[in-house]
């Protein structure tokens, strides 16, 4: 059959042979930030099962910027040669390899969910206290993080902006914005995690002023043809929270500031809100996004057969499809995918002699 999802799709220079995106999903498994064989395994192992686009897990571009200490960095020249054996592997095993620069803001500084204590790491136990648009933690006991001053927000918009530099010098050619899921920058969009009173706080545009300094200046970091995209939590799903409208307004602006796709997932800002997780309960997210602010989108969450994402990419929906714990039942998804629904998607020569 002729699919949409295992049909290319062009972003900036980068031509992706198929609609499958590998969304970004901490291992929290670096030493300093740096990835290790285990990185490579995992991630060029998605891209041999027929995956169009990797992108790597949120990649800290300064080291309190890190949700765990074993989170992943890009903040010293020294990043660069493990991550460019990186990126040489997902593209040696057939995909695009991109990466999520991101910034963790008062969530930072935790425990990995596994570990046997949760929460914040201590300062003496090798943690350290969070930055945030406001002095409000997360959770009532967490650390009380520090808010960040004008110079200290002119930092971080330098270090996305050096980070993305490094990335394009470890030659991945896809760069996304970690703006979501209640990390730094999606705390200056929130009006609960953003209290402020100056130019970054109370109004849609000063709230929304980091997201676009921070796209502005990795935009001009990166070469031309470089596609950018960036992640939103479209929505806090709470009363006078960040609201999907908000979220097309500012994917306009973010188009302007050379925002390429937006990549439509929702949440994370608040604890304890319920969300109804339906199959595909973010694609309608996405369709608003994509119709409304006129820029292409990818569909997030609780998608799990290649007949339900065929299904959103020709409801116009969205123009990617982006799987996260999928991908991790099944390195082979696209494959299976593609057979299940008929399309003429070649496996690797290595692999040809087992396909059904």
């Amino acid at each position: 059959m002729d699919s949409l999802l295992f049909s290319p799709f062009q972003l900036r220079g980068v031509a992706l042979k198929n609609r499958v995106v590998m969304s970004p999903m901490c291992m929290y498994s670096s030493r300093d930030g740096l990835p290790s064989d285990f990185h490579v395994t995992h991630y060029a192992s998605r891209a041999l099962g027929g995956v169009g686009l990797v992108v790597l897990e949120a990649t800290a571009v300064v080291p309190e910027g890190r949700i765990t200490p074993q989170d992943m960095g890009l903040w010293s020249d020294e990043h660069i040669p493990p991550l460019r054996r990186l990126s040489a592997a997902i593209r040696d095993a057939g995909a695009v390899p991109g990466i999520q620069l991101a910034h963790a803001g008062r969530k930072a500084s935790t425990y990995r969910p596994w570990d046997e204590r949760n929460g914040q790491v201590a300062v003496a136990d090798g943690g350290w206290v969070p930055v945030a648009p406001s002095a409000k933690p997360f959770n009532p006991t967490d650390v009380t993080p520090t808010a960040l001053d004008f110079a200290g927000i002119e930092g971080i918009v330098a270090a996305f902006a050096a980070a993305a530099r490094r990335a394009v010098e470890a030659e991945f050619e896809v760069i996304e914005l970690h703006a979501a899921h209640g990390y730094l920058v999606n705390q200056f969009l929130s009006p609960h995690a953003n209290a402020r009173t100056d130019e970054y706080g109370g109004s849609f545009e000063n709230r929304s002023r980091l997201a676009l300094q921070v796209a502005r200046a990795v935009r001009e970091a990166i070469p031309a043809t470089m596609p950018l995209l960036a992640r939103l939590s479209v929505t806090e799903w709470v009363d006078g929270g960040w609201t999907t409208e908000d979220s097309v307004l500012l994917a306009r602006e973010l188009q302007d500031a050379g925002v390429d796709l937006i990549d439509c997932s929702s949440g994370g800002v608040i604890p304890g809100v319920k969300i109804s997780l339906t199959p595909g309960y973010q694609a309608p997210l996405a369709e608003q996004l994509r119709r409304e602010a006129g820029i292409p989108t990818g569909a997030v969450g609780l998608i799990t057969t290649g007949e339900q994402a065929e299904q959103i990419l020709r409801a116009n929906q969205a123009d990617l499809i982006f799987l996260a714990r999928e991908l991790l039942r099944d390195p082979n998804w696209a494959l299976h995918a593609a057979s299940n629904i008929g399309a003429d998607v070649p496996w690797p020569a290595q692999y040809a002699r087992a396909k059904l």
